[in-house]
């Protein structure tokens, strides 16, 4: 099964080497890409055959659009004509429907919507995958097959992607401020930078190893390291008084509002 990913930046090299880490053959994929200088250095390190979006198109079996979400209706009008109904396409484009990619492409194509993110850069990453109108059992499984080349993959109804998005696709981000915000405390407190680095990395690394492999619920190890009058009960407190919990809900609210508006731009 020949697999096609239109879109060969920082997401869609990221599907395209974590097919290859996972053992697909790289005579099965082809990648989309215009410029000529990318699509040289595609092929030189990973061998695979870079073509016109058109021809990338017409050669899959399964279609990757691994394109901004503003591109996607300008690549689907690009595309369509060389489209067949035995083929899947699978977006990764945040925040577009099935419904408006339905709309750009011949009738009974079966369109998978999957909101990914970035850690699947290391084989860590998160996708929640949709079905469209005309997908079925089969086309799902080979949707999850691709992308758990990257990392985990769950099933969600397509109304909830908007919230998906704001949790996971955007939660990277969110992450990564916390972590500057306490290396930047950290240098404040007196620390060398790259030992407040380290220390701040490994915290955020262990801690989430012991979520995911104790099952534990995040309360009751939060309470485990929170003794009645000590250090962390403080800085908890501070957390309250200063709202960062309601800051985190708004942030995550105003993130699916945004996600919500990308669909209606496309439509």
């Amino acid at each position: 099964m020949t697999v096609a990913i239109i879109g060969a930046g920082v997401m869609g090299e990221t599907l395209l080497s974590g097919l290859i880490r996972g053992g697909r053959d790289a005579a099965e994929l082809v990648v989309g890409e215009k410029r000529p200088e990318r699509a040289e250095e595609l092929r030189q390190k990973y061998g695979v055959r870079v073509l016109a979006n058109t021809e990338a198109a017409e050669a899959a079996d399964t279609v990757a659009l691994v394109v901004k979400p503003q591109d996607m209706a300008d690549v689907l009008t690009e595309i369509a004509p060389h489209l067949r109904q035995d083929q899947l396409l699978v977006s990764l484009a945040a925040g577009i429907t099935t419904a408006a990619i339905e709309k750009h492409i011949p009738e009974g194509i079966a369109v998978v919507r999957v909101m990914p993110n970035t850690p699947a850069l290391v084989d860590e990453g998160m996708a929640a995958i949709s079905p469209g109108s005309h997908c079925d059992e089969e086309h799902l499984a080979i949707a999850e097959d691709l992308l758990a080349a990257t990392g985990r993959v769950v099933r969600v109804p397509e109304k909830q992607q908007d919230a998906v998005t704001a949790i996971s696709g955007s939660g990277p981000a969110y992450l990564f401020f916390v972590v500057e915000a306490m290396i930047e405390a950290g240098v404040h407190l007196g620390l060398p930078r790259t030992t407040a680095t380290e220390l701040v990395v490994q915290t955020v690394v262990g801690s989430a190893k012991l979520l995911r492999e104790t099952g534990t619920h995040p309360t009751v190890l939060r309470e485990q390291v929170t003794s009645p009058g000590g250090t962390t009960a403080a800085a908890i407190r501070q957390l309250e008084d200063h709202k960062v919990r309601a800051a985190f809900i708004t942030a995550m609210e105003a993130a699916r509002d945004r996600s919500s508006a990308l669909a209606a731009g496309m439509d």
